[in-house]
Formats: C-alpha cells, structure tokens, sequence
C-alpha cells in the first residue's frame, strides 16, 4: 500500500514520451521519480516497497542510461 506523504506528486508531461525501459519494477522506479522530481533511495524503498538490494541496482541502471541522476538530495529524472 503506498503511503502518502507531505510532498505533493506531480503527475508527468503526457507530451513528453516514456524512455524504453526494460521491467516493470524499472518503469515503476521511474514514474515514482518523474512524479516526485527528487528523492532519496531510502524515500523510494518506502514508496513502492521494493528492497534497496532491488531498488539499488534499478537505480544504478537509470543512471548509466542517463535517464536519472544522482544528487545531493538522491535521485532525480533528468
């Protein structure tokens, strides 16, 4: 059950194409990003329920495609 929190979510730019990603936990981590703009892998962990020993590698993989980037404050879709 996703948990809701004092930060507004921000549905994406439906102009703007989705990014072929591979899995559905990848589109998911994506989306969560896109609606979020910024956040850490511990505020991901606890939104979607994934374990950080899935979500890391996820994460590591939208970074190498150039489709997330890492911050000061986490993650965040470029």
């Amino acid at each position: 059950m996703m948990s809701t929190s004092s930060q507004e979510m921000v549905a994406p730019n439906r102009e703007e194409a989705l990014p072929d990603l591979d899995s559905p936990r990848t589109k998911l981590v994506y989306l969560a990003l896109s609606m979020r703009g910024t956040a850490t892998a511990t505020d991901l962990q606890r939104l979607l329920g994934l374990s950080k020993l899935t979500l890391l590698p996820i994460l590591r993989s939208l970074v190498r495609r150039d489709l997330v980037a890492r911050t000061e404050g986490g993650y965040a879709v470029q």
